[in-house]
């Protein structure tokens, strides 16, 4: 099997795409964060927790003048929380149907369309705003049903797409957009918000995800069958590298797929990967100030620099694990393990860290970033396995994972404001220490019952020979 160069090829391309739109589509879903603090009227923003008086004040908070002429809006920090929630509550309902429709209709009108009406939905949200808080909540919500697809129909996608040995380098370069995005967009919405007014946080986003539609529509297809400008040496090295892994029957076998315990390995990883990651993506900015008594928002690049490592090292683990299991023949199942065990066990023991090093702020911003880094590593390690072990269902697994690990988005983060209601550090290492023993569980129940071979159930005609 000759392998065809990948510059300039139709599934790098395609990569490339992909990284776009996670990239606006993060963006889209942590904007709403950075402009909330603009949007609120500051004597109700949120009532002054008691500040832990463990640690010194670091910073002197300059009164720079700034454009204030965005409306104001009086909501609780309840309304506030209820804002940052809706989200999730329309992410988790289209994970599975997202799945299951893109093996009928294919991932690229779903993904395309899940980030077009994500755009739309986010131009509109000045005005929801100004209708009443019900409205926003409601355009959240249909904005976390346009993106609950948007995984679900790239990893379909890519079970017709990325050859074997190429996956774990074309799902990191396509995935790693949604970290890139988290990084630029969270201090960039808040210079926006600064010299123009919070308004633009949603036109501009917006805007850019409607033009990145046109040009997925127009460059994209579904198969490399459909594709009108791939070469024929790069078709058929596609077509050739799956033609054993891929399904002809029509329906899904939904018993044996839930009755397999690979499948439960990723789901039980994803939920406690997710754990850490929301609990740290919605408190970290809340520990800094309270414990460390350090601004986050003060400084945007601070808060962007995990998430920074997380992306680089994404990117980085892709290439080593195909080349692990290209050049050195370590097999697939091995490398999964492996690169999970790094990506959950490393991020566990630095978040514990961080709860032991008392008022040494950039040692706290050291091991939080390590932390959120090493979880790069789970891309190419439990992320990746559902292609591994039934590329035809790749979509609907992923699906039905996916929604166990958006519950953490919705839980995690309550549980944790609610363990610190008096913010000292004890309550911290506590949210910590929970955080860090679900990551431990995860990364040893997928160490024992992962595969990296494609299961039975998921070739055709496998109702014909099972013994």
């Amino acid at each position: 099997l000759v392998s065809v160069p990948a510059c300039c090829s139709a599934r790098y391309n395609l990569a490339l795409l992909a990284f776009f739109g996670f990239f606006l589509l993060y963006a889209l879903r942590v904007n709403l964060s950075v402009a909330l603090v603009d949007m609120v009227e500051p004597n109700i923003s949120l009532a002054k927790n008691t500040t832990s008086n463990v640690c010194p004040e670091h910073s002197s908070t300059i009164n720079i003048p700034r454009n204030t002429t965005g409306e104001k809006y009086s909501w609780d920090a309840d309304t506030q929380g209820w804002i940052l929630g809706s989200f999730f509550y329309g992410y988790i309902i289209t994970q599975i149907p997202g799945g299951y429709l893109a093996s009928k209709i294919g991932g690229k009108l779903l993904l395309g369309f899940g980030i077009f009406g994500t755009s739309v939905f986010t131009l509109l949200t000045p005005l929801a705003a100004n209708l009443g808080v019900g409205y926003l909540i409601a355009v959240r919500a249909l904005e976390g049903l346009g993106e609950g697809v948007t995984f679900p129909a790239m990893h379909s996608m890519w079970s017709s797409w990325a050859p074997p040995l190429e996956r774990s380098k074309l799902l990191s370069i396509s995935y790693a957009g949604a970290q890139l995005g988290t990084v630029v967009s969270l201090p960039l919405s808040g210079l926006i918000c600064y010299y123009m007014n919070w308004v633009y946080v949603f036109y501009i986003f917006g805007a850019l995800g409607v033009l990145w539609f046109f040009f997925w529509m127009w460059l994209v297809s579904d198969t490399p069958e459909t594709h009108s400008s791939i070469s024929f040496a790069e078709k058929e090295y596609i077509l050739s590298s799956l033609k054993d892994q891929l399904s002809t029957q029509k329906s899904v076998p939904w018993r044996p797929m839930l009755e397999s315990l690979p499948l439960w390995a990723i789901v039980v990883a994803h939920f406690s990967y997710n754990w850490t990651f929301y609990t740290l993506l919605t408190l970290l900015p809340t520990y800094m100030k309270e414990i460390l008594r350090f601004d986050a928002q003060e400084n945007g690049f601070l808060s962007a620099l995990p998430y920074f490592g997380c992306w680089l090292c994404i990117i980085l683990s892709g290439q080593i694990a195909d080349y692990l299991r290209e050049k050195q023949t370590f097999s697939t199942v091995c490398v999964r393990k492996c690169f999970t065990l790094i990506g959950m066990i490393g991020p566990a023991v630095f978040l514990v860290a961080a709860g032991f090093i008392g008022c040494n702020y950039a040692l706290a911003v050291a091991f939080v970033t390590i932390s959120t880094t090493l979880g790069g590593f789970c891309t190419s390690g439990y992320s990746i396995n559902h292609l591994d072990i039934a590329p035809s269902y790749a979509g609907i697994l992923l699906g039905i994972t996916n929604s166990f690990a958006t519950i953490p988005g919705m839980v995690g983060p309550v549980i944790a404001k609610n363990l610190t209601q008096n913010n000292t550090v004890g309550e911290w290492q506590t949210v910590f220490y929970i955080a860090a023993s679900i990551n431990l569980f995860g990364a040893i129940f997928f160490a024992l019952f992962a595969s990296g071979e494609v299961q039975d159930w998921a070739v055709s005609g496998y109702h014909l020979h099972r013994n």
